[in-house]
């Protein structure tokens, strides 16, 4: 099994748009995976993609941006069973590049004086406070794409280019899930968004009809 136990894994889109529902779904039929650092956006809806595995009891953190459209989150959250750790949208976009870019950390003046400061060191940049912010990294990323060659290289569409080009290159193991998959040389070169280098597999998604920026 690609995703195991006490993995950290990183799933792309924003909601439902640009998610890779397929492979979400498929570690439903994974007993190895749970207990999951899951970090994404947010943790899907009721019972549908990441909400799935939220309620299946797979998750035990979930670090993000914009959990209170799912109530299932909040009510675990109250009750103890879920960790959650928010982090403002652009912070955590920033982390992600800089886990993939080899940063160990970075300031951001983001949260300055509010809950979200507690645990963070502050430092002054010409006398404005900034908080210093760990860089975020995954055993596993978790990305949506629209289309893709033979070798991996990925073409988004539109919103679906969201924070899947940043988590594909801040995890050990990357899988995408696409539409359609393509011969070498039918991409436009210039439409590449991601490299068929930090791709590690390909899964057609099941729902090739929908669009995959939702």
């Amino acid at each position: 099994m690609l995703v195991r136990r006490g993995d950290t894994l990183m799933v792309g889109g924003f909601g439902l748009v640009g998610k890779p529902l397929t492979l979400v779904s498929a570690l439903s039929d994974n007993p190895d995976a749970t207990d999951l650092t899951v970090i994404s956006n947010n943790l899907g809806e009721p019972g549908v993609g990441l909400g799935a595995l939220l309620a299946q009891g797979r998750i035990t953190k979930a670090i993000g941006s914009f959990f209170t459209s799912n109530p299932d989150v909040v009510a675990a959250h109250a009750e103890g069973r879920l960790e959650v750790e928010l982090t403002p949208q652009g912070t955590m976009a920033e982390a992600i590049r800089a886990g993939g870019a080899g940063i160990a950390a970075f300031y951001v003046r983001t949260g300055v004086g509010t809950k979200l400061a507690e645990g963070h060191e502050v430092r002054e940049f010409d006398g404005v406070p900034h908080l210093l912010w760990r860089a975020l990294r995954a055993n596993v990323a978790l990305i949506r794409a629209a289309r893709a060659d033979e070798l991996g290289n990925l073409v988004y569409d539109k919103t679906a280019r969201n924070f899947n080009p940043d988590m594909a290159t801040a995890a050990d193991l990357v899988i995408a899930e696409v539409d359609q998959i393509v011969p070498v040389g039918a991409l436009d070169p210039e439409a590449i968004v991601t490299p068929h280098v930090l791709v590690d597999r390909l899964v057609l998604a099941h729902n090739r009809d929908d669009a995959s920026d939702g």
